[in-house]
């Protein structure tokens, strides 16, 4: 008598597990985690990994074939008075800064201005991305060359034209190479920022630039009130995500300048590639790359609020 009652009890039990198991299974939520898995894995080996070892790096006196041992926050103590690291700190500043600003100025005219109708409008919206399709070593190069001391073209021109006696040392003075690494950095994100903008403006309603040119208004006004305000969360991202490639480039600045001269166009990831690699301080390079994630943590929080603060304004949630 005991066993049949507690047969349906049992039933139930079994019938509960295979419905949390079919749940687990086809669960449209589920469904989603399943498929993002093999996504998050990768993330995980190849992002959050090597940051968690960086991070650790950056407490030890590792150095290249050699083990390193905790030694806390010496590291980090030891940048503090270092010179070069800080002047490293101000030119990721200000490269990132200026190279930023002008990216998002000019890319944003070049996307209204694509935007208009105009011949071989197509052929244009091509030929604007050009420099961005570039390897970064070639363009690199080929501004290496435009700024050589004996060889650049502009020196060329400029002597040629009666407006200099003698070569301007682009890459050798202080404040030239920096002029020169800036200007080469737009011109190959100029285009990222144009195109993407673009393809916001797509996203807009001409019926709304009807109804505000049958009222009267301007084409700043239209700018203002409409192209802007809309506009808003694309910007957000696109000048996040040019920011954090600005922040951290390398390439460009060590196929031009190697840091030079005197460490006037050294930025912190060139500064760490010197000391972790070339130097053989891994350590101290990770000390200096680790550096990095609270500036890069700052810019995606202010663009994270500028979004919230948007969709407040539109009187959306913010969840």
């Amino acid at each position: 008598m005991a066993d049949i009652a507690l047969a349906p009890r049992r039933a139930k039990t079994e019938i509960r597990e295979a419905t949390a198991w079919d749940k687990l299974r086809h669960n449209k939520n589920w469904l989603g985690f399943w498929f993002m898995l093999p996504a998050l894995a990768f993330l995980i080996f190849f992002l959050a990994y090597p940051l968690g070892l960086g991070i650790w790096l950056s407490f030890t006196d590792a150095r290249i074939g050699r083990v390193g041992h905790y030694i806390g926050t010496e590291n980090y103590e030891w940048l503090w008075d270092d010179s070069i690291f800080w002047l490293s700190v101000f030119n990721t500043l200000i490269y990132t800064f200026i190279a930023s600003a002008i990216k998002f100025a000019v890319g944003l005219y070049l996307a209204l201005l694509l935007n208009e109708r105009m011949p071989f409008k197509a052929l244009l919206r091509a030929a604007v991305l050009i420099p961005f399709i570039v390897p970064t070593v070639l363009s690199a190069l080929a501004f290496w060359w435009i700024f050589d001391s004996q060889f650049s073209i502009i020196s060329w021109s400029l002597k040629h034209l009666g407006l200099i006696t003698q070569n301007i040392n682009f890459l050798g003075d202080s404040t030239w190479a920096r002029i020169c690494v800036i200007f080469a950095n737009i011109w190959r994100g100029v285009p990222f920022v144009a195109i993407t903008l673009l393809a916001g403006l797509q996203t807009v309603q001409p019926s709304l630039y009807e109804a505000a040119t049958l009222d009267g208004a301007s084409r700043w006004q239209m700018f203002r009130f409409i192209t802007y305000p809309l506009l808003t969360p694309i910007i957000a991202v696109v000048m996040t995500f040019s920011v954090l490639f600005t922040f951290t480039d390398f390439q460009l600045i060590w196929a031009m300048t190697r840091g030079g001269p005197v460490n006037a166009t050294h930025l912190m990831a060139t500064l760490s590639y010197q000391r972790a690699i070339i130097a053989g301080q891994l350590g101290e390079g990770a000390a200096i790359s680790s550096a990095m994630i609270p500036f890069l943590l700052a810019a995606i929080m202010v663009s994270w609020f500028g979004l919230q603060r948007r969709k407040w304004q539109q009187g959306e949630s913010n969840d």
